[in-house]
């Protein structure tokens, strides 16, 4: 007999259950005195059923004709790769016809889905304790932003943050500072800014908004906070400020500095 997609799903009393499991851990290891225990694990691509935990979106949803899939690659243990996601297709900025109103296109993201509530109320994660955001990735050397959703006052709010890839092509951990996420809003630089609501993180996802057209390829192992530098063994490097593709609301080019 095989197993429905509900039946391998936990439930609410299961996920409270773990939800209870973790913060007696939390307290009984003194984590909010001591600093937490280890890295704080936010998503992984290492099985199939990790995609029905993420959604896609493209400016298909406003008639627009770019691609974006999100696929699963199973793990290649020749080459000491885990299993992990795909997110590719192609970039287009042709305009929808008969939409005079949209006069922007070229866009392709993905994002965590909210995750499901438990008896101690909506699930958050809480990463006030840590000082990074590390994800494992392979990148093609686009320029993609890392996007934050938090339980903010203004829902369509974002934090963002580009994603440097050092080596494209290659595997590579890259560390974020947290505090180095910009936040925005329909793709324009937020005053005054205000730090990321740190205890109340919705979704963390990967968009690609340069609105340059051809083909797109980004893998993703997971994404994890963490306080460890040396975490991958891609430790941070000194500074770099470089010229960002978000824009304030005077049309100026933020500049982003790679941690």
């Amino acid at each position: 007999m095989r197993a429905t997609a509900a039946c391998l799903h936990k439930g609410f009393w299961g996920r409270s259950l773990d939800e209870f499991k973790r913060l007696s851990n939390i307290v009984f290891h003194l984590e909010g005195i001591k600093g937490p225990s280890g890295p704080l694990p936010l998503h992984d691509f290492h099985k199939p059923s990790s995609l029905s935990e993420t959604k896609v979106m493209s400016d298909v949803d406003i008639g627009g004709f770019s691609q974006a899939a999100l696929d699963w690659v199973p793990p290649s243990p020749q080459d000491n790769v885990k299993g992990h996601a795909r997110f590719h297709g192609h970039i287009s900025t042709a305009l929808p016809p008969h939409r005079p109103e949209i006069q922007r296109s070229g866009y392709a993201a993905w994002r965590t889905l909210d995750r499901p509530p438990t008896i101690f109320g909506r699930a958050l994660w809480n990463i006030d304790m840590y000082a990074y955001l590390a994800m494992r990735i392979k990148s093609d050397g686009r320029s993609y932003l890392v996007n934050v959703q938090t339980e903010s006052v203004v829902p369509t709010d974002l934090h963002q943050h580009r994603l440097f890839a050092r080596r494209p092509g290659e595997w590579e951990t890259v560390l974020i500072k947290w505090n180095d996420f910009v936040r925005t809003n329909h793709g324009f630089v937020v005053e005054p800014q205000t730090e990321i609501l740190r205890q109340k993180v919705r979704s963390v996802g990967v968009g690609l908004t340069d609105r340059v057209p051809g083909p797109f390829d980004l893998s993703i192992e997971r994404i994890w906070a963490t306080n460890d530098v040396s975490e991958g063994n891609d430790p941070v490097d000194s500074p770099v400020v470089r010229e960002g593709q978000l824009k304030n609301k005077q049309g100026h080019n933020i500049n982003w500095s790679e941690k």
